[in-house]
């Protein structure tokens, strides 16, 4: 009877372990539809409101074209061939099913497409913020986690303060310190512009090193602070105990349970991350030469290019609402306690 209930335990496991697989699908759809429904009325309201943009600047594009002493006759005739003397919701929902179909409008200094002109200034952008982003996580993954296996040590006290100290440093100084340093001085690094991924890897990933760096150090810092606060909080739960008292060992008691527990906050903080370093980029890709996302809502935003901003804003919507879907997704799957449904 003895030996029957013992190898009975692990049988038991093994079925909640295939229970808790086959309802892995379930809760990552349950997770998407949940998301979903929120992001459609929140992506309507907010390009009602971005569209409502020109109306509350009281810009235009005949005073842009003709300047400010443009008789009311031809102000008239040039808004009449933009369209913006129909009614306001007329307009919007134009614009808004062009915006359905990756049509942006078309600028206002220029005339050319704003979504090819985004496109391209997305292009470096995102490429820096990938190499930030992926910078930013694995250093902070080593820092916060050796700060919480030493806690209270020496070694805690140091990550603590260094992660503290880069937390403040703005990014266009790192990035004037970097250029000093890796470009004046040592020659290893290029200061300044940028070179397509489709013309090599190696001189694509050199231009962006040094933004990229930058621009991660307040990524490391998230990562660190809050992946240590969550480890140190999982290691004081009951379940880290009984697993020790199983015999479990602390590689297999971090991975098993500390980690997957105390991830969660580290994984939440990266949901604004990688949209605020696409779009907070401005000054950084002005001190490397860079043509980016960051650099065309600023000059579009100067040159009263209301179009351009409206894109750009739709833009950085989109990016702060899959980036968010995408850690919901990662958070279902990986936290236990999203898998109970807390």
């Amino acid at each position: 009877m003895t030996s029957t209930a013992v190898s009975a335990g692990p049988a038991r496991r093994r079925g909640a372990a295939a229970a808790r697989a086959r309802h892995t699908p379930a809760r990552v759809l349950a997770v998407l539809a949940r998301s979903v429904a929120i992001v459609v009325p929140v992506f309507v309201v907010a390009t009602f409101v971005t569209f409502a943009l020109r109306s509350l600047s009281g810009l235009s594009p005949a005073r842009i074209q003709l300047g400010e002493e443009a008789t009311p006759e031809a102000v008239h005739r040039v808004e009449s061939q933009w369209g913006l003397d129909r009614p306001f919701l007329v307009q919007y929902w134009d614009w808004f099913t062009g915006v359905l179909h990756g049509q942006l409008g078309t600028s206002w200094t220029n005339g050319a497409d704003i979504s090819t002109l985004i496109g391209l200034g997305l292009t470096v952008s995102l490429s820096i913020a990938t190499l930030a982003l992926v910078i930013g996580v694995l250093l902070g993954f080593v820092l916060g986690t050796t700060a919480a296996l030493r806690r209270t040590t020496w070694v805690d006290r140091a990550i603590t303060g260094f992660v503290t100290v880069i937390s403040v440093m703005p990014a266009f100084v790192v990035g004037i310190v970097l250029v000093a340093v890796f470009a004046v001085g040592l020659h290893v690094l290029p200061a300044a512009g940028y070179v397509p991924a489709a013309q090599g890897a190696g001189p694509w990933l050199a231009h962006i090193t040094l933004p990229a760096v930058a621009l991660s150090l307040d990524v490391v810092a998230d990562v660190a602070r809050q992946l240590r606060g969550g480890l140190v909080a999982a290691y004081r739960e009951n379940y880290v105990t009984g697993a020790a008292v199983r015999g479990l060992g602390p590689r297999r008691i971090f991975l098993t349970h500390v980690l997957r527990n105390g991830i969660g906050p580290a994984l939440a903080t990266l949901g604004l991350k990688f949209p605020a370093l696409v779009g907070a980029s401005v000054v950084t890709e002005w001190i490397f030469g860079l043509q980016g996302f960051g650099r065309f809502a600023n000059d579009s935003a100067q040159a009263g290019d209301v179009p351009a901003v409206q894109g750009v804003l739709v833009v950085s919507i989109v990016l702060v609402v899959l980036f968010n879907l995408i850690v919901n997704l990662v958070l279902a799957r990986v936290t236990p306690a999203s898998q109970r449904g807390v």
